[in-house]
């Protein structure tokens, strides 16, 4: 009896000795910092490659890490992925395939405090957002079916159109009571008798107007003035589309990009720094930002469609690609040659000198006319400064050679450059 005392103390120590495992195994896994994770998922540069709701260059943790229960193997594949691939562990070989063979960066500075609280946030972050997402229901962010005017209303205009033909009917009949008892009273004959005088009253004023034969000669005179003047007014403005803001297939704003975000003009218009034409941006620039920048953006989505791009498998289908179609807003005649960067890089113009304020603009128009009188005041007006700029250094040093008398050639004022000939 005593032994069966014994070894039933011995098993039940080792019981609670398994249930403290057990319990201080969970608690491990629920000590993990939140608020630290955070910092530590920004700082250590998962943001790059990583979104919590969303698929990247890698899948989206939310779903994933908090499906996935067993953190030691999460730890991990954290602090070296690859090994765990040449190792044959199948769970990390096939994500390894799944997302391309893409190569996970390791990360063996973070120590296991670091991937808990990681892993604190994600689960957090991730239950956070689907709370959000049952709050707001399933029509959030639905598009508002436009159905058209109501019946009611559709109603009430038969109904005015209907009262005011019975309106009309009425006065017409009205109007013929009337006349059937002017009639009667012989009162119409007057009245015609007058109207007709009132015409012939007025047609002999009109006579005595054209026999003045200065009145006549003013209005002649002050009617060829405005026809003239309208005329020089039409024909100075033909093809000067100043203030042109056509609908592009894509809303841009500049006033966000150029004025919020400060970014560069040149950044997305290359060509203006370098070559004749500003040009258009690619695609691909947007796609540098927008791959992952407000990627829930209906806008952003025509760029992903013009691409072919599918941002749940981040891949490209060049049958679906088509090209968008710009609509050009500053448009010079094929006789006037224009060379941005002569301008931008040899002048030091700023965009803004002739696009206007481009960094406020919502949507972009043609701000200056454009035209040759427009471009002649602005040559006559801008200081050149030469100080630190190649191209007028070199034409002041073939000045002083020009007045020592030394042989100039062409070539040294640029007669072999390119685009001399072709451009």
């Amino acid at each position: 009896m005593r032994s069966i005392s014994l070894i039933f103390k011995q098993f039940s120590k080792t019981v609670l000795l398994l249930a403290c495992f057990t319990v201080w195994g969970v608690s491990a896994k629920a000590q993990g910092d939140a608020t630290k994770g955070e910092a530590t998922f920004k700082s250590a540069g998962c943001t790059s490659c990583h979104k919590i709701d969303t698929r990247m260059t890698g899948p989206a943790l939310g779903p994933v890490i908090s499906s996935d229960t067993d953190d030691k193997w999460l730890a991990s594949w954290i602090h070296d992925s690859q090994a765990l691939v040449k190792a044959g562990d199948k769970k990390a070989v096939d994500i390894f395939n799944q997302f391309g063979q893409t190569p996970m960066p390791a990360f063996p500075q973070l120590s296991d405090g670091d991937v808990s609280d990681i892993l604190a946030y994600v689960r957090a972050d991730w239950k956070k957002i689907q709370e959000d997402q049952k709050k707001a229901g399933p029509a959030a962010g639905a598009v508002t079916e436009d159905k058209g005017p109501s019946n009611l209303a559709v109603y009430a205009l038969i109904g005015v159109i209907i009262i005011a033909l019975v309106v009309i009917l009425v006065l017409n009949k009205v109007v013929a009571t009337l006349e059937r008892l002017l009639e009667g009273k012989r009162l119409l004959p007057v009245e015609e008798e007058a109207v007709a005088e009132e015409s012939a009253d007025k047609y002999a004023l009109l006579k005595r107007i054209i026999k003045n034969k200065k009145l006549v000669f003013f209005i002649l005179f002050c009617g060829t003035v405005a026809m003239s003047s309208w005329t020089w007014v039409i024909l100075w403005d033909t093809h000067v589309p100043q203030g042109y803001q056509p609908v592009q297939p894509i809303k841009f704003p500049h006033d966000l990009h150029a004025g919020v975000m400060q970014i560069q003009c040149q950044y997305c218009h290359t060509g203006a720094y370098k070559s004749k034409n500003a040009s258009i941006p690619s695609l691909n620039v947007c796609m540098n930002c927008h791959k992952v920048v407000k990627t829930e953006s209906p806008e952003i989505h025509k760029i992903y469609d013009a691409l072919g791009y599918d941002p749940a498998t981040q891949k490209y289908d060049s049958l679906k690609a088509r090209p968008i179609q710009w609509i050009r807003i500053h448009n010079l005649p094929d006789f006037a040659y224009f060379n941005h960067s002569q301008h931008v890089k040899v002048g030091g113009i700023k965009c803004q000198q002739c696009h206007g304020p481009v960094e406020t603009m919502k949507e972009v128009y043609q701000y200056s006319p454009l035209t040759m009188k427009w471009c002649i005041q602005c040559h006559k007006r801008t200081d050149i400064n030469m100080k630190g700029n190649a191209y007028y250094e070199n034409m002041i040093a073939v000045h002083d050679l020009i007045k020592k008398g030394v042989k100039v050639t062409p070539a040294q004022l640029g007669g072999i450059e390119c685009g001399k000939c072709h451009y």
